[in-house]
């Protein structure tokens, strides 16, 4: 159960964050790639991933097996491979509607709180909305910490400094690699209720090795798995996120994944 204090921060932010997920609107991403290798070694092959327009879909996978260089791929960083791969949304580019929030926070070390929040806006040389960077560290409960260097916050600090950038950006995609994989454990669950909360209604793709976590947070659930590795039939949990990880059916839900995952070939390794 979240404590007086998360359910005062999730209260207090809400009319603003419903309205920005209103204004970027919603759009879905289709991706199919023929191949994926790593070096020599084919890693797949066919894919065929969705993204539905506002949903949150999770990809699990254990390590080596493509997760995040699909991440990648969709936001740009790889280019998609030859043959006929192909990233397909509407008609407009992707390039300036992706966020991508790492697994390190990647905080300017030298700049404040508020700063590293409107890193984006100073890039393409806009004029930042402090005012609105202000409003968003204060949904993410740092409204008195914009003036701290990031070596002076704890590491949930910084992911909630790293989410609030993301949600400055403004943008209807949004990219997560593992984001909440380095914190401990009670700091994992209240940011993982923060994000559920604050990228309502956007197009999220979440790249995790936590069965427990994509089952809080998924709209939608694939797991990587398999030798060769190949991509599952969809999961969809029941109930509202961020979900319960005591229910009894995420539990029997998360038994089944961990199959999955136990099926490729030095998976944990």
């Amino acid at each position: 159960m979240a404590s007086d204090n998360t359910k005062n921060l999730l209260g207090a932010k809400g009319t603003v964050a419903r309205a920005a997920n209103q204004a970027v609107g919603q759009i879905g991403v289709d991706l199919q790639l023929t191949n994926l290798t790593f070096g020599e070694t084919l890693v797949l092959k066919d894919l065929r991933l969705s993204l539905r327009p506002g949903k949150i879909t999770c990809l699990l996978g254990p390590s080596g097996v493509g997760k995040s260089s699909i991440l990648k791929i969709i936001a740009g960083f790889i280019p998609l491979p030859d043959g006929s791969s192909l990233i397909s949304s509407d008609n407009a580019a992707l390039s300036d509607r992706i966020s991508f929030m790492d697994q390190k926070d990647l905080l300017l070390p030298w700049a404040s709180v508020i700063e590293n929040v409107v890193i984006g806006a100073r890039l393409r040389g806009e004029t930042p909305d402090f005012d609105h960077a202000r409003e968003i560290l204060e949904h993410v409960g740092l409204a008195d910490r914009e003036t701290a260097r990031p070596d002076t916050l704890s590491g949930g600090m910084r992911q909630r400094v790293a989410l609030a950038r993301t949600l400055m950006d403004n943008c209807p995609i949004v990219l997560m690699d593992e984001p909440f994989s380095a914190l401990d454990a009670i700091t994992k669950f209240r940011l993982q209720g923060l994000a559920a909360d604050l990228l309502r209604e956007r197009t999220v793709l979440l790249i995790t090795h936590d069965p427990m976590e994509a089952l809080r947070l998924g709209n939608i659930i694939y797991v990587l798995s398999g030798t060769p590795v190949a991509l599952s039939s969809e999961i969809i949990p029941d109930g509202a996120i961020p979900r319960d990880p005591a229910n009894d059916v995420l539990k029997h839900q998360y038994s089944e994944i961990m199959h999955q995952l136990a099926l490729t070939e030095g998976a944990g390794v």
